[in-house]
């Protein structure tokens, strides 16, 4: 293979500029003695919860176990059914199944890969008790008519915002719009830590008691404990590492959009389809997602110049064997089927350059043109 000339993510750029910082932050850590569920963690908190606009924010272990606490405190466990859609990472359907809920998967709009209203309402049944709409790619799913929706038939609703920080519809940030919203901090995210974290939102307080409670062996204070619950708290250290993160976070997302401009100007004409982006959104491209024929040949061929890609995903849930025995056939859900084989996702990071966009442009276009037998 090549060496990689386009990288799909860059960590060494992400981190350089914040290093020192980084450091400082671990040092600070290190000398406080307190390395769980401390200063840096309380600081987090506020801090994210101000950042959004919302009365509190729960520090967890990642993004998965946000989702998890989140099912709980609002009562979800077995005998009940979740709405969510099949093109997202498996986080999504795991937290549920956790519980002892099953997961009900929907079909997704086909330009925008996210979750169909009117899918969602057709899917509901006397047990579905909630609906996790995913914000995916950097996207915010169409939460009016959802949010509209579950509350006529009484249901609850978490958005699966990990991929999403930042973003904005019609003015409202996600992870606001819902009873819970869930955040991821993976090193690649948006906001990221120097490991693994996550974040559960809220504006319920008693909602947010329980979530607390439960991240922390369900304790209500130390040694007295209401439930069971789970060891999902948070580190110092990646509290306060996400802390650094989250002032650059706006600056970042500005620097993704200037990306995602970039590449719709240098793959204008191009045989493939351009993300969607629509009017009232403020997409902040956790990734820059488009649709190709032959997605897996052009994949290789790229991968020849040393262009590095990624499918974000290749197998829709209803379709992978932990899953199987739900006996959601692969006709059931057509957009998301069709769209598994076609998507590709391009190299996406704040720090590229715009000589890399075209570089990733150029080794397209050539691509393209040699599979048609056209000079490029």
């Amino acid at each position: 293979m090549p060496e990689t000339t386009v990288p799909f993510v860059d960590m060494h750029a992400r981190i350089a500029p914040i290093r020192t910082e980084l450091l400082e932050a671990c040092t600070r850590v290190i000398d406080s003695g307190i390395f769980v569920m401390g200063p840096e963690t309380e600081a987090l908190e506020a801090e994210f919860a101000a950042y959004l606009g919302v009365q509190h924010a729960i520090a967890v272990a990642n993004g998965t176990a946000a989702l998890q606490v989140g099912l709980l405190a609002l009562g979800i466990g077995a005998g009940d059914e979740v709405i969510t859609v099949a093109n997202t990472f498996i986080a999504t359907a795991e937290a549920i199944t956790a519980v002892g809920a099953t997961p009900v998967f929907v079909d997704i709009d086909a330009a925008t890969y996210l979750m169909s209203p009117e899918a969602f309402e057709a899917a509901i049944t006397e047990r579905t008790r909630a609906v996790i709409p995913v914000h995916l790619y950097g996207l915010m799913a169409d939460m009016t008519p959802i949010v509209d929706i579950a509350r006529r038939h009484r249901i609850s609703v978490i958005e699966d915002a990990c991929q999403a920080h930042g973003a904005r519809r019609d003015g409202a940030m996600a992870g606001t719009l819902s009873d819970v919203g869930c955040f991821s901090l993976y090193p690649a995210k948006n906001l990221g830590t120097i490991g693994e974290g996550g974040l559960a939102v809220t504006n319920d307080p008693s909602i947010a008691e329980r979530m607390r409670s439960l991240r922390s062996h369900g304790e209500l204070r130390r040694y007295h404990h209401a439930e069971p619950g789970w060891n999902l708290r948070l580190s110092e250290l990646q509290s306060a590492a996400a802390r650094v993160e989250l002032r650059r976070l706006d600056g970042w997302n500005a620097a993704r959009r200037r990306v995602a401009r970039w590449y719709s100007e240098a793959l204008d004409g191009l045989d493939l389809q351009l993300p969607v982006v629509p009017e009232q959104e403020e997409h902040v491209f956790h990734l820059y997602v488009v649709q190709i024929d032959d997605r897996d040949d052009v994949r290789a061929r790229l991968a020849e110049r040393g262009i590095a890609t990624g499918v974000h995903y290749p197998v829709p849930l209803h379709l992978q064997q932990a899953y199987r025995s739900l006996g959601v056939g692969a006709g059931a859900l057509p957009a998301t089927t069709a769209g598994a084989s076609r998507i590709l996702s391009l190299p996406m990071y704040p720090e590229m350059t715009r000589e890399q966009v075209e570089a990733v442009a150029e080794g397209l276009s050539a691509v393209l043109a040699d599979r048609v037998g056209v000079p490029a």
